[in-house]
């Protein structure tokens, strides 16, 4: 292979976006991880791409709705290219309503929708949610067209493929060459943390449940914190836990267990759908809560693109555009709040 433009170091869901996006734009690309594709916390199976609430607008906000809205045509052509099937399609959530309360702000936010999200989706009450719904104490619910899904696992292996179809180099080691884009997780915000003297993020564990009830055209469920998330295999996944404090950061444990109980109370029809897998991981959480994008402080050619945390599917695509044209043609489309020096 001819000599490598840039070297991605995390083969995660922000490692590989990255690596797709360059390689699109014709760069030659070597991603190495030890673990191969997926090996870490986006080798999950939850899998909610769902925004954050119409309200309270912020850079934050706006570049996950860009993104959201960029995902189809993202996983179609890496679908297309290598042959994978990541499990991407626009569903939608349904959420039910608790109270009066609920209700008039869910109403607010219908009406703040209807011009941020600049006519894209709908955010609106519904009476009729169709047949597999959450029960609501107030017979109404959110019902928002923005959010999908993707099976994180699938689409980690459907991005390697469509690389490898590009001819980019996916390998467990080997040399850095041109420039080097860090995307390494909960693992790489400790070592920047260590670079630069002072917390920049931190890992937290996450416990999901995978259960074999198919549904695969119903909107995702969102129930007092819990996804509900109906994959196109047959599969239903439920999480997860949020977990600062942790012994292993792969094995579960009785909070994984305890994610099936409120999944029936949320649903009652998955009472009797068998757990098929039980799956543990620590997502990266940068200091600001917003992916961290830009370059690693005094260390020329490097890059960083960490900090998913729980939105690092929905926010890959444009990760991917805004590290590519910083990357590759030095254009610094990074929003406020999203800098490295943001969390420093």
């Amino acid at each position: 292979m001819a000599r490598i433009d840039v070297t991605v170091r995390g083969a995660g869901i922000f490692g590989l976006a990255c690596a797709w996006e360059m390689t699109r734009r014709g760069a030659r690309v070597r991603v190495i991880d030890p673990g191969g594709p997926g090996a870490g916390t986006s080798g999950g199976i939850v899998g909610a791409l769902a925004p954050h609430v119409p309200e309270n607008w912020n850079a934050k906000k706006a570049f996950q709705l860009d993104s959201l809205l960029m995902a189809e045509a993202f996983w179609s052509e890496v679908s297309e290219t290598g042959g994978g099937a990541p499990g991407y399609a626009r569903t939608g959530r349904l959420q039910p309503l608790a109270d009066a309360d609920a209700v008039a702000l869910a109403r607010g936010r219908a009406d703040s929708a209807a011009t941020l999200w600049q006519g894209h989706a709908r955010w609106e009450v519904t009476e009729a949610p169709g047949p597999l719904a959450p029960p609501s104490p107030t017979g109404l619910w959110v019902f928002d067209t923005l959010s999908a899904r993707v099976h994180p696992r699938k689409a980690c292996d459907a991005l390697a493929a469509a690389l490898a179809a590009r001819g980019a180099e996916i390998v467990t080691e080997g040399a850095e060459e041109g420039a080097v884009l860090h995307a390494t997780g909960w693992a790489g915000l400790d070592a920047l943390s260590s670079a630069v003297g002072r917390t920049v993020g931190t890992g937290i564990k996450g416990q999901a449940l995978l259960l074999g009830f198919a549904a695969p055209d119903a909107p995702q469920l969102f129930v007092d914190g819990l996804h509900i998330v109906l994959h196109a295999d047959g599969t239903c996944a439920v999480g997860s836990t949020t977990e600062r404090d942790f012994a292993s950061p792969t094995e579960t444990d009785a909070q994984a267990d305890a994610l099936l109980d409120r999944a029936v109370a949320a649903l009652p029809e998955l009472a009797s759908a068998p757990v098929l897998s039980r799956w543990a991981g620590v997502r990266p959480r940068a200091r600001s809560r917003a992916p961290m994008l830009g370059p690693w402080p005094d260390r020329p050619g490097h890059f960083i693109a960490n900090g998913g945390f729980k939105i690092g599917f929905g926010m890959a695509p444009n990760v991917a555009q805004v590290m590519a044209d910083l990357m590759l043609e030095g254009r610094d489309a990074v929003p406020e709040g999203f800098r490295v020096a943001d969390n420093l």
